[in-house]
């Protein structure tokens, strides 16, 4: 697969997330897209490595988010966690932003 429509940019609020599902090669991804504080977008998946929850409940700021569980921070460029309890990194998506249209691509992590 290649880059597909997970939103439009509107869609994710500033220091905000939403969460979708799409399609990859071997079923379901779910993805948190995330805008951090200076407006940038970032896709991330939406299960933390350490509570296997939904990071997209969790709290966004400058460029981490953090797991609404235990306190995991993960960074949204690489999804490599910023201190404990998390020790393993969450994949990242490729993003890219045409017009309003924000595609992602599950298929090919960073």
């Amino acid at each position: 697969m290649t880059a597909q429509l997970a939103c439009y940019d509107e869609d994710v609020p500033v220091e905000g997330t939403l969460r979708v599902e799409l399609e990859a090669e071997h079923g379901t991804v779910e993805v948190a897209l995330v805008r951090d504080s200076a407006g940038e977008l970032h896709a991330i998946s939406d299960i933390c490595s350490h509570g296997a929850v939904s990071l997209s409940d969790g709290e966004v700021e400058d460029c981490t988010i953090e797991c609404w569980l235990h306190g995991s921070r993960f960074d949204l460029r690489t999804g490599k966690p910023t201190g404990p309890p998390a020790v393993q990194p969450v994949p990242v998506y490729p993003v890219t932003v045409d017009g309003q249209r924000v595609l992602v691509d599950v298929d090919a992590p960073l």
